[in-house]
């Protein structure tokens, strides 16, 4: 019989270190690569925002995972395993009542993170077309950027 991954148990290796590495990954390019400049005109209280939302962004995506590792640390219900891989060791010993606490810290900052995540591009789309201040092309190296689309056609 053939071993069906349950979609919370894909969920659970997908979010854990699929997303942790990624995380590390962009944190590292981003060490590495300069941050643009901000386009012209773009008011201070703007520019600050949009740090402080990077800034959030990147914090949602290591604390939905690492919470997500110590509910499953905590619950205690079966081993974790990355895609048949390896498994992953508990971070915690389990405790029934704070597992509950934790699942709800792990729910509710995934939906930050996907609130925070759709208000970030929602505004980078309204600077992209509305403003048409390029915001889009300031992501991708010149040789990536495609004329038509993030440069506004220019």
């Amino acid at each position: 019989m053939a071993h069906r991954l349950s979609a919370q148990a894909a969920g659970r290796q997908a979010g854990l270190l699929t997303i942790l590495l990624l995380a590390i990954l962009r944190l590292t390019w981003r060490a590495f690569d300069p941050r643009p400049a901000e386009p012209a005109g773009i008011p201070h209280a703007q520019a600050l925002l949009a740090r402080w939302g990077h800034a959030l962004l990147y914090a949602l995506l290591f604390a939905v995972p690492l919470t997500g590792w110590w509910f499953d640390s905590l619950s205690g219900l079966r081993p974790l395993y990355f895609f048949g891989l390896f498994e992953v060791p508990h971070l915690v010993a389990p405790d029934k009542a704070l597992a509950d606490f934790a699942s709800e810290t792990h729910e509710t900052l995934f939906w930050l993170l996907i609130a925070v995540a759709a208000g970030h591009a929602a505004i980078a789309l309204v600077h992209q077309f509305a403003r048409r201040n390029n915001i889009l092309g300031r992501m991708w190296p010149d040789w990536l950027q495609r004329k038509s689309l993030i440069r506004g056609g220019s």
